[in-house]
């Protein structure tokens, strides 16, 4: 069982950025692949990006590669997001997921954060 904590979001004026971070409890963090998905309101949840176990490779959604980059920290049971050059339509509620297996863009991950909302004004 893995218990993910979102927190950073917030109100930021486009142009701006902000970091979101998401804290897991056990002591298996390492075993999960991570990702990051988001929901705007009235549309399905989808991908926003992923890191590998290890870290070493990154996954990103067309609509935030080059402005979003996730890192994780395994020795502090932590991921980060950080996002640049934030636009009104990346307003959305964000989640934190793990999974035990292969990296997939769909929402079906095995376990999922309580999200943080993030609103961009234009």
């Amino acid at each position: 069982q893995v218990q993910l904590a979102e927190s950073g979001g917030g109100l930021v004026q486009a142009g701006g950025s902000l970091r979101l971070s998401c804290a897991a409890s056990g002591r298996t963090f390492s075993r999960y692949d991570m990702g990051w998905f988001r929901q705007a309101s009235g549309k399905e949840r989808e991908f926003v990006a992923a890191i590998v176990r290890s870290g070493g490779t990154t996954y990103y959604a067309d609509s935030v590669k080059a402005r979003f980059s996730m890192s994780r920290n395994n020795a502090k049971n932590t991921v980060y997001l950080q996002m640049n050059s934030l636009k009104p339509e990346d307003t959305a509620v964000y989640y934190c997921a793990a999974r035990n297996g292969i990296v997939t863009r769909s929402p079906t991950w095995d376990y999922w954060g309580q999200g943080t909302q993030v609103t961009v004004s234009s």
